[in-house]
């Protein structure tokens, strides 16, 4: 890039970067170079049990409530159409192994353990924090009866909590560094949004030639660890003998049939079943579940509110749209965040005297997000994604554009509309088509001409507010302190947001005085084909751009000035991470854009043209816009590429972007998912290319990276590291697995652990793991 050598810095910056010990030149001295980055993760899995109607929680609950009664009861008056209950009964009247996305289970009340016992009383309180505290109002909605016997009823992203305690009880014989271990972990399983969630055990620090690697075998051995404790919960609570089994793996979007299921009921009984009562990761559980409830009637306000947007814009031309539900599904969204930190910078606003204060933090980090976001289009179906197929029923803009009309600037909006159709090829004699309305209609328009929707990349970054574009007021990333909370009253007055909900944002600056270290939060990543091959390349690359942007700011490269904080200014980067999303090929750029960073960016790019139909704007492909970040990263970060031994991460990378059908995140799990039609994707239904997308995320995808982390477990008990550990010898007199050089592991098949691993099997495998995990620990420390 072009140094511009700007002097219009904010007065003390200057100072500042001096008292954090940075020295303009020296690479080593900078934030986020070799040696200064600590990184952790946070997934989002998926959740169902499988088993029939009468067994399973979420129809008996269904079939049980208020809701279900007053609905039959109006339809029988002729008050409502008999067709809404109509649909409600054909989905819960299921066969045997039908799958009920994130439905509770049923304990039986004498199987839980008594330190399990102990560990749900003390989260049903009201407040943690107080030794007398009440039980919550709500505790009663976690018990029912079944057969006149008493059970509790929870959600399986407590359940995991709930089997860990029981699997690492020490009057149950389990060895004190076991338990110890096990205790330390509960609160990194959280009970939140819709799905279970869990954050990294231990921080990995990001050296060179093994940063991205450390974190992903942290991810998996903890993912492995949330597989076993479901499957164990499974024998060990009687879940099994109930008709209930449990299950959970990576899924990026919602299930088709937890779409049906939220088309035939209200949003506030949506609510009731899906939102998460928030037993675990919080002291006061009650009020998080509260604002858990305000997020989806925000969220579903909000894409309602689009429509207007859409119609201003004039995407929507005509009076019949098709309503989006007043229920939005967003938050059953699961993806994979990504946090990296700088021990520098934490270190300096750890120190009241050290002249580094918030202001300097905020100011600095904005700057250097608002650079980041040009790389983001390198991520995008890179090293995650969310394949998935829209139909040509589906592509009412009202639906598909979802909450882009909050993101983008009108002008890119219709832009990436216009493209989106072109690429979607709905056409009819040349002329690009789109869904009327009436659903009779629309079918037969698509059987007539053979009009088959689209494949998109990432749908999860479409069907969430990822980015939310900043007001002609308000910017989220204009480096002053209280800008978020400015930006979200003026969009709270519009109808798109609440000030008591988090901003959000692709990349999300974590700031040292309410989260404990100064850093950033990645948000962008959707799902993670293989932990180590992906997860390790996309931190590496991570911390590169961010080093690389840290790097420009330091040496004056670039101010804020360089990049307004206007919507218009926003909108036109951020396409660009949108138009990956959907896979368009092209984007456009003024000219005259007051953007110096996107400006000298499209200076390097080889392939370009003047636009003809947007005059004043610069045509650009994406592939091409891609290849020239690679080639600044290897210029611009040569010096960061060779203290990190990123060479491999970036012609890794550079294989992605070339061959994305068969390298990429994305490409793979399409050519996984369409089998035999993998060079023709687009000839499968679309239905049943999603139907086969959630068959392979919960069958082939979930064995394979259960492999993948045995075969991780399987080396550090044959590596030999623990061999001088005191926890290891005192765990060795229980547990005669840990001195047998692993042949308790090599009897165990990951393809058949659902059927055949008995109660005891399970534990003394969760038991191996927490010594391999607290091994790790105790390493990172060291």
């Amino acid at each position: 890039m072009t140094n511009l050598l700007l002097q219009d810095r904010p007065a003390g910056v200057g100072e500042s970067l001096a008292r954090l010990g940075i020295q303009p030149g020296r690479i080593h001295t900078y934030p986020f170079s070799e040696g200064d980055v600590t990184a952790g993760s946070e997934t989002e899995l998926q959740t169902a049990v499988i088993g029939t109607a009468d067994r399973v929680d979420l129809p008996l609950t269904i079939r049980q409530s208020n809701y279900f009664a007053n609905v039959v009861r109006r339809a029988a008056a002729g008050d409502t159409s008999r067709r809404a209950i109509t649909r409600l009964e054909a989905h819960l009247e299921s066969g045997s192994g039908e799958f009920w996305e994130n439905s509770w289970v049923r304990i039986p009340g004498d199987r839980l353990g008594a330190f399990a016992r102990r560990v749900l009383f003390s989260d049903l309180k009201a407040d943690k924090t107080l030794p007398g505290s009440p039980d919550r109002s709500d505790a009663g909605r976690f018990f029912c009866r079944v057969d006149g016997q008493r059970r509790l009823r929870v959600p399986i992203s407590y359940l995991i909590k709930l089997a860990l305690a029981d699997a690492v009880d020490e009057s149950q014989g389990v060895p004190e560094p076991v338990t110890r271990i096990g205790v330390q972990l509960l609160d990194h399983f959280l009970d939140d949004n819709s799905s279970p969630e869990s954050f990294s055990f231990h921080l990995v620090g990001v050296r060179a030639g093994s940063g991205g690697r450390c974190l992903a075998r942290e991810t998996a051995r903890r993912c492995l660890l949330t597989q076993l404790l479901v499957l164990y919960a499974n024998r060990s609570f009687g879940l099994l003998e109930s008709g209930q089994r449990a299950t959970i793996f990576f899924s990026p979007h919602p299930a088709l049939r937890q779409k049906e299921l939220n088309d035939c009921i209200s949003d506030a009984f949506y609510r009731e079943l899906f939102v998460s009562p928030c037993l675990s990761g919080w002291d006061r559980g009650e009020a998080k579940h509260e604002y858990m409830l305000l997020c989806h009637q925000v969220i579903s306000r909000s894409h309602l509110n689009g429509l207007v947007k859409l119609r201003e814009a004039g995407i929507i031309t005509r009076n019949l749209v098709v309503l989006p539900h007043t229920s939005n599904l967003s938050l059953a969204n699961n993806g994979v965040h990504v946090s990296i930190g700088s021990s520098k910078l934490s270190r300096a606003l750890a120190s009241p005297g050290g002249g580094f204060g918030p202001g300097g933090e905020k100011c600095l980090g904005d700057l250097v997000l608002k650079i980041v976001e040009h790389f983001l289009p390198l991520f995008v179906g890179t090293y995650s994604g969310a394949p998935y197929r829209l139909d040509f029923t589906d592509f009412h803009p009202e639906r598909v554009l979802g909450f882009l009309a909050h993101e983008l600037d009108f002008t890119h909006l219709r832009m990436l509309w216009r493209r989106w159709k072109k690429k979607a090829k709905n056409r009819v004699l040349s002329r690009s088509l789109t869904p009327f309305g009436p659903e009779p209609l629309d079918r037969a328009l698509k059987y007539l001409f053979n009009l088959k929707g689209d494949l998109v990349q990432d749908i999860r970054l479409l069907d969430y507010p990822v980015a939310l574009m900043g007001t002609e007021t308000s910017s989220a990333l204009d480096g002053t302190p209280g800008n978020g909370c400015r930006l979200k009253k003026d969009l709270t007055d519009l109808g798109i947001f609440d000030t008591r909900m988090s901003l959000y944002l692709p990349v999300k600056l974590r700031e040292f005085r309410r989260m404990g270290f100064s850093g950033y939060e990645a948000r962008y990543y959707s799902l993670f084909p293989s932990l180590e091959q992906d997860l390790s390349q996309a931190l590496n690359l991570q911390v590169l751009v961010t080093a690389l942007a840290w790097k420009y700011v330091v040496e004056g490269a670039f101010s804020h000035q360089c990049i307004p904080d206007s919507p218009f200014v926003e909108s036109e980067r951020r396409q660009i991470f949108f138009g990956s999303a959907l896979g368009i090929p092209t984007f456009y750029v003024r000219q005259d854009t007051p953007n110096r960073f996107l400006s000298n960016l499209v200076q390097r790019i080889r392939k370009t043209r003047k636009s003809r139909r947007y005059p004043g704007c610069f045509r650009i492909y994406n592939q091409e816009y891609r290849k020239t970040l690679i080639e600044i990263l290897w210029e611009d970060a040569r010096e960061l590429v060779e203290m990190y031994g990123m060479e491999e991460t970036l012609a890794d990378l550079r294989m992605r972007i070339e061959d994305p059908l068969h390298c990429s995140a994305w490409g793979r799990i399409v050519s996984d998912v369409a089998g035999r039609r993998r060079n023709d994707p687009m000839s499968i239904p679309a239905v049943e290319f999603n139907r086969r997308a959630e068959r392979y995320y919960s069958g082939e995808l979930r064995k394979n990276q259960m492999r993948e982390a045995l075969r991780l477990l399987a080396e550090d008990v044959r590596s030999g590291a623990w061999d001088d550990w005191p926890d290891a010898r005192e765990a060795a007199g229980r547990i005669p697995e840990l001195s047998d050089g692993g042949e308790f592991l090599g009897r165990i098949h990951p393809d058949h652990l659902d059927e055949t691993a008995t109660a005891g099997e399970l534990r003394t495998l969760i038991h191996l793991l927490l010594l391999a995990i607290g091994r790790n620990m105790e390493a990172e420390e060291e």
